[in-house]
């Protein structure tokens, strides 16, 4: 396990005075904070005996038939009796590594992919390697030809981790035509597919889009979470999966924490249970696509001349490229001097790609705050862009490694 040598630079970035394009932190602000309140306040009055007592390990049952009616949304058809729930996708994401991972074993992810899957790949000691994307997503044919080439060399793939909607970091969505092909070359591989899903309710435009685990339910685990639907300080998140795996992340899951919250799990179903909880998901969607808006219309006529980037349909985020010979992590200081904050692009690999990319996150602040961040960042590419020109190239960068920000960064 690495500490994130940037770590240090947030805590600065944290003060009020500074424009933080760097977290995905969902805007709970936007609930009904006093209808949750009350919410939470009657669950004591009337269940507290069971609320405040151990659970099961692998989750309260209604809420897993809750769970159920959430997914299929995305066209999951699903028995609770295969749904475990989890502290948060995260923990799912390590139950699924743990089971399946000794070391020098091969994760395939995306690249670039989630700062905490690489984190937790990295703690069993699994070698990660990364597929390429184009804005349409995971490329299928760079899939099928890493996993042939794998095999061939003697690895042992375990599974394939992928963000299918609204992926974190780079904000693309991957197509319908390429999600039949990822799993038919999975398939044909014997390879795992772990589907990991947060974003997938908050799209922009349209209705959600079918999920992986909807057309393989045997080859696809799949995780969600209410922490960007609802809130993440629940901290509930869920692994659905075939019955084989299903039993050994029950067993993992109980010799990790013996049971998760029960408190926790029986608010979050009073919610689903009596509030409008999709019409909330619809407002969620409509508060963040504003705040898409005002980052990608602040990037329009802000940003100098070189950079590009992401164009996403849902989710929090937009992932920016550099002109050549400017470097994200090396930038980061002046950044925070000018009192604005991104994640660099470094931490989402595990091979020291992505010196030359940056994380925008759009979800938290205000629009207008968006546009200033904006502001002050292209002042800093710019200063870069003339260091650059003048001397050959801009700030000299840090040292390489894989940077694995806090969770408010995640």
């Amino acid at each position: 396990m690495v500490a994130s040598e940037i770590r240090a630079l947030f805590a600065v970035a944290s003060r009020p005075e500074v424009v933080s394009l760097a977290g995905g932190m969902p805007y709970v602000n936007a609930l009904p904070l006093d209808l949750v309140s009350e919410l939470v306040a009657d669950l004591v009055a009337s269940r507290g005996s069971v609320a405040l007592q151990y659970g099961s390990g692998q989750g309260d049952p209604a809420l897993r038939e809750q769970i159920c009616e959430v997914m299929r949304m995305e066209g999951i058809e699903a028995n609770a009796d295969d749904v475990v729930v989890t502290v948060g996708s995260q923990q799912a994401l390590d139950l699924i590594t743990r089971i399946f991972i000794d070391p020098g074993d091969v994760v395939l992810a995306e690249g670039p992919s989630y700062v905490g899957a690489l984190g937790t790949f990295s703690a069993y000691q699994a070698k990660v390697v990364h597929i390429a994307m184009d804005d349409q997503g995971l490329i299928p044919e760079a899939l099928a030809q890493t996993i042939y080439a794998l095999q061939a060399a003697g690895n042992r793939i375990k599974f394939l981790y992928t963000i299918p909607n609204f992926q974190n970091p780079a904000g693309v969505t991957l197509n319908e035509v390429r999600r039949r092909q990822v799993l038919e070359i999975c398939r044909r591989a014997g390879v795992l597919v772990v589907e990991d899903n947060p974003y997938g309710l908050l799209g922009f435009d349209g209705e959600p889009m079918r999920a992986l685990r909807a057309d393989d339910p045997e080859g696809v685990v799949y995780l969600g979470s209410f922490s960007k639907t609802l809130a993440p300080g629940f901290r509930v998140g869920w692994a659905l999966a075939p019955h084989a795996v299903r039993d050994k992340l029950v067993l993992a899951m109980e010799s990790a924490v013996l049971s998760h919250s029960s408190f926790t799990q029986l608010a979050v179903g009073q919610y689903l249970a009596t509030q409008p909880w999709r019409e909330q998901i619809k407002s969620f969607r409509e508060l963040y696509r504003e705040r898409r808006d005002a980052l990608l219309g602040a990037l329009d006529v802000l940003m100098p001349p070189g950079c590009t980037w992401t164009r996403p349909a849902g989710g929090f985020f937009v992932w920016m490229t550099l002109p050549e010979g400017l470097n994200s992590k090396a930038i980061l200081p002046r950044a925070v001097a000018e009192r604005v904050a991104f994640v660099p692009g470094t931490g989402f690999y595990s091979d020291g790609g992505g010196s030359r990319n940056m994380r925008l996150s759009f979800c938290y602040p205000e629009p207008e705050r968006i546009k200033e961040g904006v502001r002050r960042l292209a002042g800093v590419i710019e200063q870069e862009l003339r260091l650059r020109d003048t001397f050959g190239t801009g700030s000299t960068p840090g040292r390489s490694g894989v940077d694995t920000p806090g969770p408010d960064l995640a």
